[in-house]
């Protein structure tokens, strides 16, 4: 296993850590998943560059484009969350409140 590879791997579990274990606010939740999706979109591009493959090529552009909407998306929950609650603290959130 490369160098690259390791921090690669280890940015990831770092970032399933973060998502699993800091679970107090909505916006750290939202930036360990981010966090994710960069080392996701980092390990496909060095992937795809190394196969040197035409087909392969556009998947992190892909990757890019939907952790956009992603985030995008998970911007938009924290600000109505933040509206109707007062607060982005997950544990002041009911799911099976309407």
């Amino acid at each position: 296993m490369t160098p690259v590879h390791f921090f690669l791997s280890m940015a990831f579990i770092l970032g399933l850590a973060g998502l699993a274990f800091n679970r107090g606010h909505l916006l750290s939740a939202l930036l360990c998943l981010e966090g994710i999706m960069l080392t996701l979109y980092l390990a496909l591009a060095l992937s795809a560059i190394q196969l040197g493959t035409i087909n392969f090529l556009s998947a992190p552009m892909i990757l890019l484009a939907f952790s956009a909407c992603e985030a995008g998306l998970g911007l938009a929950l924290l600000v109505a969350t933040a509206r109707t609650h007062g607060t982005d603290r997950l544990q002041s959130l009911n799911l099976l409140q309407c």
